[in-house]
Parts: C-alpha cells; structure tokens; sequence
C-alpha cells in the first residue's frame, strides 16, 4: 500500500525516533509498504518519520542512482543492487573531508541544495530479520545512508545549509509546508485541514 510523505512542517520529521523490536506491529507489511511508496515516489531511500511513525527505521534502494552516467564506475558498480533496511541503526564514526553533494528529498520536494557531508560511515543496525551488522561505507552510498540516518534523529538535509542559504529558501519552504506545491506522489501536509 502506498503511503502518504509527510512534507516540511510536519512535527514527526523533527523527532528523534525510537528503537524498536521483533514485536512492532506488522513491521513486516510495514516494510513492504515503505518499499512501495518510495519506488511510487521515485525516491532512492525512505525514513518511518516521512511516513509519520518516530521509530529507527529507514531503507535504502540504491539502483536507480546506478545509472547515471556522470558517476565514476566504482560509485556506479557500489550503488548497483545495492537494497537494504536498516532498523535501530547508529552511526558508529564518519571519517575524511567533507565534501559537497546536491541531495534533495521526499519530503522538502523540488527543492535541491548542495550539502556537506564526510565521506566514509561505519554504522551499525539490525535487518529486517533482527540479525546485527556493523558495515563501513563511502562515497554516494554513504551520503544517502547519512541523509536517510538524519531523519531518524530529527534532522533534514535543509539544517546543514548556512544560514543566507535557510533565509532563501524560507519562502519556498513555508509554500511545501501549506502543500502549494505540484507533486505526483501522495503527500500529507502540516498545515492544511484533514479531508482536503
């Protein structure tokens, strides 16, 4: 079933979420749900606190990214079937210079900003079956892991811009927060009334 995003405004997206277990309810069909709704919305990872639920769960679907011709081969071959859920997931160490990406997301749509991060993780998580892991990844990989990880701690990619960059973008913000934006994905917005 294809879920609605929670757009920019919405209070969940600034909660830390909660760790969860075995027992949540129908994480199983909750997990196929976001897999649905992120594909539906063309997107390259999806955070529980996008869909409105503040717990530890994102996943990430890196083959779409795989395609583009811009990337180097090794960034390409590295993103290519790369498909997992992370649950309870905490970032261990991020290592080297940081370097500047342009990200965008689900729930801030048709705004795309270049954003600082540092190139190598070492993270650690749960799958969907509860077994452990503790992986080290760099480059784009690690970037869309960082950006989906933010989202479980209450933090948007729109928080590590300086702050002229915040003023400029405040207008546009404020229009995706009152849902005056044309999108072709389901969204839920913070300031409009229920049955619109």
């Amino acid at each position: 079933m294809i879920l609605p995003i929670v757009a920019y405004g919405e209070p969940v997206l600034r909660k830390v979420g909660k760790d969860i277990t075995k027992e949540y309810p129908k994480l199983e069909e909750l997990i196929t749900n976001m897999w649905e709704t992120m594909y539906n919305a063309h997107g390259v990872g999806l955070a529980a606190p996008q869909i409105g639920l503040p717990i530890r769960l994102f996943l990430v679907d890196t083959t779409p990214f795989s395609d583009d011709e811009d990337l180097s081969k090794e960034d390409q071959e590295a993103l290519e079937g790369f498909k997992k859920v992370f649950i309870n997931a905490k970032i261990e160490g991020e290592t080297g210079n940081e370097w500047d990406f342009n990200e965008g997301c689900l729930s801030i749509p048709d705004i795309r900003e270049d954003v600082r991060r540092k190139p190598e993780i070492t993270i650690s998580y749960l799958d969907e079956n509860f077994k452990p892991h503790t992986e080290t990844y760099d480059g784009l990989l690690a970037r869309v892991i960082q950006h989906e990880y933010d989202h479980i701690e209450g933090i948007l990619f729109t928080d590590k811009l300086s702050s002229l960059k915040k003023r400029l973008l405040k207008s546009r913000l404020d229009k995706i927060s009152k849902g005056k934006i044309s999108i072709d994905y389901k969204m839920r917005f913070p300031n409009i009334k229920k049955g619109r």
